[in-house]
């Protein structure tokens, strides 16, 4: 089992380190060439800049049982259809119950801003404190 992290807006990159030390697991965090990322932990894999490109990168090393952390719902399920774990780094685990109907809203909003002439931005982080960890955990142990 490795954790394989997409770096991309990633903030709980310590968090997932420090589990990953308490339970001896390799992080691979995987970013494009715009993003400069330092560890003394984890590998990190700096792929060339491209639409898709971090998560091509990602899914050709994502094996069964691994976890992986990431905000993007396509990732996600791709990972599930290969049989290993994701979770989103607000802490929510995602899941073969869950993750067609994410997409779905994924679709269905993508399709609403097309409609409007005015970009609106996300309303922040929607992290709960502690719930990213304590979910890695149990993803890790279960």
């Amino acid at each position: 089992m490795k954790i394989l992290v997409d770096a991309d807006a990633c903030p709980v990159i310590k968090e997932i380190e420090n589990i990953a030390k308490k339970h001896s697991l390799d992080v691979i965090i995987f970013a494009d060439t715009a993003h400069i990322l330092e560890s003394d932990y984890s590998e990190i894999r700096v792929v060339d800049k491209g639409m898709d490109a971090v998560d091509f990168a990602l899914m050709g090393v994502c094996k069964k049982d691994d976890i992986v952390v990431t905000q993007d719902y396509g990732v996600a399920a791709m990972v599930l259809g290969k049989g290993a774990k994701a979770i989103h780094h607000s802490g929510k685990e995602y899941m073969n119950e869950n993750i067609e109907r994410l997409l779905m809203e994924r679709h269905i909003a993508k399709k609403e801003r097309a409609k409007s002439k005015h970009r609106v931005k996300g309303l922040g982080r929607d992290r709960i404190e502690g719930a990213f960890e304590e979910n890695l955990e149990r993803m890790i142990e279960g």
